[in-house]
C-alpha cells in the first residue's frame, strides 16, 4: 500500500506540473492584450505599455510562468487586472457556492443512482428494468441546461415555489441558500444519476454472474440476501471511480448552470473573467479548479485501493 501511494502521490505532482504548463500556454496565445482592452480603443500606447509594466504583462513568458506558479504555492494568486482585487478573496467569495452546489448535486445524484441502478438489475429483463434504462437513456441524451431551464418554468415561473436565479448569501441562513441552490442541483445531478445508475446496473449485474454469489445462494440465501449482503457490496469498487469523476465534473462544469441561475460561483466568475480578458482571474481559477479534479482522483485511487486488495498485491 505504501508503494502504491507514493506512485499515485508522484502521478498528481506530475499532473499538477503539467496541467499548469498546459494552462499557462492555453492562455498565453489567446489573441488580445489586456491593457489595451482595459483602456479602450483610444488610449495612447505609452499608457497602454505603462499599465502592461504595472501588470507584468512585460515580462517573458517564462518570467510570468514563475512568477504565477511560485505565487500560487505562496497562496497568492495574483490580482484581478479588472477589479485590482487579490484573486485569492475572489475565489473565497465564490467557491463557497460552487462547492455546496457540488456537494448537494452529488449527493442527489448518488441518492436516485442508486436505488435506480440496483432495482434495475434486480428485475433484470423484466419491465421495471427497461423503464428505467429508458429514464436513463433519456437523462444522458438530454444537456443539463435543458433539465435547468424546464425546472425553472415549472417551480419558478409556474408554481412560484423559487426564486428564477439569485443566490442570497449564506449569512441570510442555510435554508435559503439551499432553496436558491435545489434547482440548480437538480439540473446538475439528473444527467449524473442517469450516468451512475447505468454503472451501478452493469456493475451489479457482472456481480450477480460470479461464482461466489453461486455459492452463497446454494448456501441457503436467497436472491435478495445474496443481492444486498454480497453483490452490492462488492459492485460499489468500480462505482466509486466514476462517483469521484462526477464531483470533479459537478465542481468545475457547472459554468452554463451558474448562468442560467445568476449563482456567483467560480463557473460566473470564469465566464466574467474571460469576457473581461482578466487572464490572471481565468489562469488561477481554471488552474485550482484543475487541481481540485486531480486531488479528488487522487483519493479516488486510494479509496479503489482500500477496498480492493488486488490493486495493493499488483503495487
Amino acid at each position: 500500500m505504501i508503494r502504491y501511494t507514493i506512485g499515485r502521490v508522484t502521478s498528481l505532482f506530475l499532473s499538477l506540473v503539467v496541467a499548469s504548463m498546459v494552462i499557462f500556454a492555453v492562455v498565453e496565445v489567446v489573441p488580445g492584450d489586456p491593457a489595451a482592452y482595459m483602456l479602450g480603443v483610444n488610449a495612447r500606447p505609452d499608457t497602454i505599455a505603462a499599465l502592461r509594466t504595472e501588470l507584468g504583462l512585460d515580462m517573458s513568458a517564462p518570467e510570468r510562468y514563475l512568477s504565477w506558479t511560485s505565487g500560487m504555492l505562496r497562496g497568492d494568486f495574483g490580482t484581478s487586472y479588472t477589479y485590482r482585487t487579490p484573486v485569492t478573496q475572489m475565489i473565497l467569495d465564490r467557491i463557497v457556492v460552487s462547492l455546496p452546489l457540488a456537494i448537494l448535486a452529488l449527493g442527489l445524484t448518488v441518492l436516485i443512482a442508486f436505488p435506480a441502478g440496483i432495482y434495475a438489475a434486480s428485475r433484470r429483463g423484466k419491465l421495471g428494468d427497461m423503464g428505467v434504462m429508458g429514464a436513463t437513456q433519456l437523462g444522458v441524451a438530454v444537456p443539463n441546461f435543458w433539465f435547468a431551464m424546464i425546472l425553472v418554468l415549472i417551480f419558478a415561473v409556474k408554481l412560484r415555489w423559487v426564486s428564477a436565479g439569485g443566490f442570497p448569501g449564506w449569512g441570510h441562513g442555510i435554508l435559503p441558500g439551499l432553496k436558491a441552490l435545489i434547482l440548480p442541483a437538480i439540473a446538475l445531478a439528473l444527467p449524473q444519476a442517469a450516468i451512475l445508475a447505468r454503472v451501478m446496473r452493469s456493475s451489479l449485474l457482472d456481480m450477480l454472474g460470479e461464482d461466489f454469489i453461486r455459492t452463497a445462494r446454494a448456501k441457503g440465501l436467497t436472491r435478495r440476501q445474496a443481492l444486498w449482503r454480497h453483490a452490492v457490496r462488492n459492485a460499489l469498487i468500480p462505482v466509486l471511480t466514476i462517483i469521484g469523476l462526477q464531483f470533479s465534473f459537478l465542481l468545475a462544469g457547472g459554468i452554463v448552470i451558474e448562468q442560467i441561475f445568476f449563482l456567483p460561483g467560480l463557473g460566473r466568475l470564469i465566464f466574467q473573467a474571460i469576457s473581461a480578458r482578466d487572464l490572471i482571474v481565468v489562469e488561477s481559477v481554471v488552474m485550482l479548479l484543475v487541481a481540485l479534479v486531480i486531488i479528488v482522483n487522487f483519493a479516488v485511487d486510494l479509496a479503489y485501493a482500500a477496498v480492493d486488495p488486488r490493486l495493493r498485491v499488483r503495487a
